[in-house]
């Protein structure tokens, strides 16, 4: 069986504590590589929710690295945005929680989710639009 990437455990569990339940991987957005891990680095992974609809999520994930040959503080090493679906028993899409933003950054990262998701849809209609032309 395939390991999932780092990115994709930590937000299926960072979405699960959210929604109280199983969730599902339904996208990855935007992955962007910053800089090189190197062989003996330290790898974190960090994530957070910044975005909930009615059954989806949207998880920010951080990765930085510290150098092990070094005393510097954390490097970034990449991001990425995942869409989470929380499911039931049965596999179909559940009710979570609503995301009530706090702070300044929280309502700015839950804009920029908005943003996004609206990319995606945008992105989807038209594959889809387009592949019932083929």
């Amino acid at each position: 069986m395939p390991r999932r990437p780092p990115t994709d455990s930590v937000a299926g569990v960072v979405a699960a504590r959210h929604s109280d339940g199983p969730a599902v991987t339904a996208a990855i957005d935007e992955t962007a590589f910053l800089r090189a891990v190197r062989v003996g680095d330290v790898v974190h992974v960090d994530a957070r929710i910044t975005w909930a609809g009615r059954s989806s999520m949207e998880v920010a994930v951080k990765v930085t690295a510290d150098r092990w040959d070094r005393a510097v503080p954390p490097t970034d090493v990449a991001t990425a945005h995942l869409v989470m679906v929380a499911i039931d028993d049965e596999g179909q899409p559940r009710t979570v929680p609503p995301l009530l933003p706090e702070t300044d950054g929280d309502r700015r990262r839950y804009r920029e989710a908005e943003i996004r998701r609206e990319h995606r849809l945008a992105l989807r209609r038209a594959l889809l639009d387009g592949a019932e032309e083929v």
